[in-house]
């Protein structure tokens, strides 16, 4: 009885293991490689803008991720050796940035309607002040920052990146192609 039994779960689990197998594919990983490829479109598609109006609509229509992997991705083509370390326990670095041997470290925030204030930016210092040996911090927001926040960096190793900066840093890597 008990060979049949093993037997019997032998043969069940040899018609069902390929189905379980395509299932958690579809489940799980087949999602995963969809957002990803429908980001490299995006991104491929935001190469070509008819004004800098319709590319900030575009970078705050992304998610928060996205902004985070096109900030890494920018940073890549401006000459930098890049790894998005961004997500729920970033420790407020969602990127690090390494050129000539120095590393940087930056902080994204896709807002909309808010300002970035100047808690914002005292956390994002507080995260990097021990890292920071000759290279810098770039906080990077798809809006603008509070006249406190830049009052703040003023003698810090930080450069705010609003949204008119990050334009002409877009164009910048854009030229460099």
């Amino acid at each position: 009885m008990e060979s049949e039994l093993s037997g019997l779960f032998g043969k069940l689990l040899l018609y069902l293991g390929p189905i379980l197998i395509v299932v958690l594919i579809i489940k799980y990983l087949l999602p995963e490689l969809v957002k990803t490829l429908k980001t490299k479109r995006k991104f491929k598609a935001g190469q070509k803008w008819h004004s800098d109006r319709d590319l900030l609509y575009w970078l705050r229509g992304m998610k928060p991720w996205e902004f985070e992997e096109y900030i890494t991705g920018l940073f890549s083509k401006l000459g930098f050796k890049t790894e998005k370390v961004g997500g729920g326990y970033d420790r407020g670095v969602d990127v690090i940035a390494e050129k000539d041997g120095i590393k940087h470290y930056i902080q994204c925030k896709k807002y909309i309607a808010s300002e970035v204030g100047v808690g914002e930016v005292r956390d994002f210092y507080g995260a990097i002040a021990d890292h920071l040996a000759q290279g810098k911090g770039y906080f990077i927001t798809t809006n603008k920052f509070t006249l406190e926040a830049e009052k703040f960096t003023q003698d810090k190793p930080i450069e705010l990146i609003d949204s008119y900066k990050l334009l002409k840093y877009i164009k910048l890597a854009e030229d460099k192609k």
